[in-house]
């Protein structure tokens, strides 16, 4: 009796957990359906078999790669949560018809993209990681960091994901190429973590290259489930035989395949190799480029017409040359004694004049200074030409230089060229103040930074820190400042489009 209370009090409760709603749908099917075999007979994908052995896709461009990633996604979109890299903004439509968010890397920092990733796998969100602005290195780094961050989520956040990363050959090479070791080691590392090491934490990797010999084998070899495409070097239909169990002569079929049809293998798929036709879809990738379009029929008059119209102002005319540097005769003439009974020139203070008045020499000296700074040129000279072409102006004028010796002129130049007249005494106070800690060569772009900040600005353009610093060079205007973040001077934040912007703990702006 008391067995068969115990048991119908088991069925009670089993009976009212299946009527209440689940937090997360259970689905009684797991399969989806991606094409149909050479009989017609459809070609099924168990879905709960796919997170568990993951799956490599590999096909030359063209042979429908990415139509069989969009099948893929399409059918299985409801049931699991799915990430996905796109370096080509080919998937960026899955957010029309299936609610995917679409996250623009290009207008987000390194910070961000963490955090982006972080959140994802909190809320169990199916985004897609748009990469199309960046350039390929850029696209590397942040594709990285990316799936860095989704592998160390915390734990109570392990839930099941596909991740899928079209173009596999570039985030995880085989050999080192053209970018950076530490890209190429961050890349790697983080490729190998999804495909090794996911599964435990719910990432199911989905990757898909256009040749298996420039994949890392260390990520290709942790698939166990196959969809080979058309490829025809022979290095690559030799792997892609073996992976599917095939002998070498029966490899020649790979390379005649057609454009959408693979050969599928794997738990998930099938347990012997079988030729699959891709069915439709719903979202569609971007205008295909390699299909025929009608061309113009304008005549020749008016297509260079079209092609040259206002072309001077798309194009911008090229600098004009530097002006000759006339620094060593100038100085030269003025050392040159003057005859005996020769009369005053504008270039000498005549004898016996009366000296200039304390107040009288700081104006003229401000006003030799902005017009020693208002050359575009001065800059990109060193700091010796800088200082006799200043000696040269003050005789010209009747100044007398000798009260500035060169390490004065250096920083009371960097403040001219930062125009640090333009802020009111108090916050041209605290700016000199942080330029202390500054040497004198990296003196007049900090200020010019510093003032910048001052007045509401985000930072100096690249053009205008360049000329403050004497340097056309982006990697040198880069360490200058990573050197004044380091000694904490500036706080600079990068997103991958490129935008930067600059802020001075210490300055408040006016």
């Amino acid at each position: 009796m008391g067995l068969r209370r115990m048991w119908l009090g088991k069925s009670l409760i089993l009976a009212l957990w299946h009527r209440q709603p689940s937090r997360y749908p259970r689905y009684v099917d797991s399969h989806i359906v991606i094409g149909q075999d050479a009989r017609g007979e459809d070609v099924r994908v168990d879905m709960e078999e796919l997170l568990a052995t993951r799956l490599l896709v590999q096909g030359n461009s063209g042979s429908g790669k990415s139509h069989l990633l969009r099948r893929l996604l399409e059918e299985s979109s409801g049931m699991v949560q799915q990430i996905i890299i796109d370096p080509e903004g080919d998937f960026t439509s899955l957010s029309e018809h299936f609610g995917h968010v679409v996250i623009d890397a290009e207008s987000h920092s390194q910070a961000e993209i963490e955090a982006l990733a972080a959140r994802t796998r909190e809320h169990r969100a199916s985004v897609v990681l748009g990469l199309e602005g960046l350039d390929v290195e850029l696209q590397i780094r942040c594709a990285a960091q990316f799936i860095t961050a989704l592998f160390d989520a915390p734990r109570e956040h392990w839930f099941p994901a596909l991740v899928v990363v079209d173009e596999a050959q570039m985030f995880a090479p085989s050999a080192s190429g053209e970018m950076a070791e530490d890209t190429r080691r961050l890349s790697l590392g983080a490729m190998t973590n999804l495909m090794c090491r996911g599964r435990k934490r719910g990432l199911a990797g989905i990757v898909a290259t256009q040749r298996l010999a420039k994949l890392a084998k260390n990520v290709a070899a942790e698939a166990s489930n196959f969809l080979m495409g058309r490829t025809f070097l022979d290095i690559d239909m030799a792997r892609a035989a073996d992976l599917l169990g095939m002998e070498r002569r029966q490899a020649e079929q790979i390379r005649d395949l057609e454009r959408g049809r693979f050969l599928g293998l794997g738990p998930a798929i099938t347990r012997r190799p079988v030729a699959i036709r891709i069915g439709a879809v719903k979202s569609g990738s971007r205008a295909n480029a390699s299909a025929l379009v009608p061309l113009p029929t304008a005549p020749r008059e008016e297509m260079q017409a079209l092609l040259h119209k206002e072309l001077d102002k798309v194009v911008p005319p090229p600098p004009p040359p530097p002006p000759p540097r006339r620094a060593v005769e100038e100085l030269e003439q003025s050392m040159r004694p003057a005859p005996m009974n020769a009369p005053p020139t504008r270039d000498r203070q005549p004898f016996g004049a009366p000296a200039m008045a304390s107040g009288d020499h700081e104006e003229m000296l401000e006003e030799i200074l902005a017009e020693l700074a208002s050359d575009p040129h001065i800059t990109f000279q060193p700091s010796a030409s800088q200082f006799q072409s200043f000696m040269m102006a003050c005789r010209r004028k009747g100044a007398t230089a000798a009260l500035l010796d060169m390490t004065a002129f250096r920083r009371r130049f960097a403040i001219a060229v930062a125009g640090l007249h333009q802020l009111d005494d108090e916050t041209q106070g605290r700016v000199l103040a942080l330029g202390d800690l500054v040497d004198d060569d990296l003196l007049a772009p900090f200020l010019l930074i510093a003032r910048d900040a001052a007045q509401g600005g985000t930072g100096p353009d690249e053009d205008e820190l360049g000329r403050a610093y004497g340097t056309s060079s982006p990697g040198r205007i880069r360490r200058l400042l990573d050197h004044l973040e380091r000694k904490g001077l500036v706080v600079t934040r990068e997103d991958y489009g490129g935008g930067r912007s600059i802020s001075v703990p210490g300055i408040e702006t006016v």
